[in-house]
């Protein structure tokens, strides 16, 4: 076995090895946990934490039709406008489910069998090709649906009510104008304790760190 045939053996193997150890979640850290928590803040009238623990367990299990009920009914009571899924946020969500992840396991695995193979023997050309073609679709489709999800990795939820948007990264900035809580918003840059954010409505300004939290975790 040449140096090349070993490589795409060692590949496969770690790529197999990385799925198994994503799939396992820190303890509590869970849809249902996520969920109960959500509603815990809601009951004590908390929409920013409750959003925000509605979005994280969404991301876990993106067909919960208790969780989109619920998010939809906290955004309602705080007065926030109703948010229509676009074609990504459906890609997105296609995105989370566990099968994606494993397909482009499977692709790799595919390709670099057909690798192997090939160095091995050359009969079997055929199965060999629709091996590697199959693979590599695979992977495309994992690839697109990680780039799919790539814009929710940097959004986040306002968790303090009446926060202040400033012109600049420090605590005497003039304020732009203020976010509810619970307020969605994309976040573009970080510095020293603050977030340069971006509203649906495409305003843009620096919020303190203590006033919102990613929705993927930190």
């Amino acid at each position: 076995m040449n140096n090349l045939m070993r490589t795409a053996l060692v590949f496969c193997l770690l790529l197999g090895a990385v799925a198994v150890h994503s799939e396992s979640k820190p303890v509590g850290y869970s849809a249902a946990a996520l969920y109960n928590l959500a509603n815990s803040y809601a009951r004590a009238d908390k929409p920013g934490m409750a959003i925000l623990n509605y979005e994280r367990a969404s991301l876990l299990s993106p067909d919960d039709p208790d969780v989109q009920a619920n998010l939809r009914l906290v955004r309602a009571s705080a007065h926030l406008p109703a948010e229509t899924p676009d074609g990504f946020d459906r890609i997105a969500r296609i995105a989370t489910t566990f099968w994606v992840s494993w397909l482009g396991v499977f692709g790799l695995t595919l390709v670099g069998g057909s690798l192997i193979v090939a160095q091995l023997s050359s009969r079997h050309r055929l199965v060999r090709g629709v091996a590697l073609l199959l693979g590599v679709s695979m992977i495309g489709l994992t690839l697109g649906s990680a780039l799919a999800l790539w814009p929710r990795l940097h959004q986040g939820v306002v968790i303090a009510a009446a926060t202040p948007v400033r012109v600049s990264p420090v605590p005497m900035g003039d304020p732009l104008f203020s976010l509810p809580e619970g307020e969605k918003v994309k976040i573009t840059a970080e510095h020293d304790g603050f977030a340069l954010i971006e509203t649906r409505a495409g305003r843009a300004g620096w919020i303190s760190d203590s006033k919102f939290a990613p929705i993927v975790p930190r």
